[in-house]
């Protein structure tokens, strides 16, 4: 693997955004939660609205809630590891 790896949701023949993949483990999930957790809050936006879609939005949300759950125990477990 090479160190830095492009970012891949942008579509551009030169990578101005890179992942540094030798970055702490704890930096890399904090980065990515911060990510989901932003997508997260823009589409409860969007669930609570009286939009057509935001039964969709609803079932979505759930699905990122659980995974922002999930990855903040990760978080959590990767910092009890790094102070011990």
């Amino acid at each position: 693997m090479d160190r830095y790896m492009p970012i891949t949701g942008i579509d551009c023949p030169i990578a101005s955004l890179l992942i540094d993949t030798e970055a702490p483990l704890d930096v890399l999930h904090e980065t990515a939660a911060y990510r989901i957790r932003t997508a997260t809050q823009l589409l409860e936006a969007f669930a609570f609205s009286e939009s057509v879609h935001s039964e969709l939005a609803r079932v979505l949300v759930t699905s990122l809630r659980d995974g922002c759950d999930l990855l903040d125990i990760v978080g959590r477990r990767l910092q009890a590891q790094l102070s011990a």
